[in-house]
């Protein structure tokens, strides 16, 4: 009976190792999306189309710079959670939440890659809480 309580612990550290490591890997390359939607922000406004009559706008240059800083630090928070670092699981979580925030107010700009980042955004905080609750 050992033994099978042996190989569970070992199937279990494996497959949270497996979650890191893909949060971590998640985290990051929305970090890389966040920053290369923020340099198209800021170079070329015009790419962004705008409804009429919603509740708010944005200055797209100055919410392209937010969202490049968004990005950046989201990378360096996936490379610090593939690293291990416990301190970047809560900060991906945190980030990740603040990068659906952002996404949302672009919602009316670019619906269907907003809403695409929401939903990543979304499986990164699942997959980052799986890993503090094991932890």
């Amino acid at each position: 009976m050992s033994s099978t309580g042996q190989r569970m612990n070992a199937e279990s550290a494996d497959n949270s190792y497996g979650v890191s490591i893909f949060a971590g890997v998640l985290v990051a390359t929305l970090g890389a999306f966040e920053i290369l939607q923020g340099f198209s922000a800021v170079l070329k406004d015009d790419v962004f189309v705008t409804g009429k009559d919603y509740s708010y706008a944005i200055d797209l240059t100055t919410w392209g710079w937010v969202n490049m800083l968004i990005g950046v630090i989201l990378v360096l928070v996936g490379i610090g959670i593939v690293r291990g670092q416990t301190w970047a699981n809560s900060a991906g979580i945190g980030l990740a939440v603040l990068s659906a925030l952002s996404q949302f107010a672009f919602l009316p700009y670019y619906p269907f890659w907003s809403i695409l980042i929401i939903a990543f955004d979304v499986v990164v905080i699942w997959a980052l809480c799986t890993q503090i609750r094991r932890a």
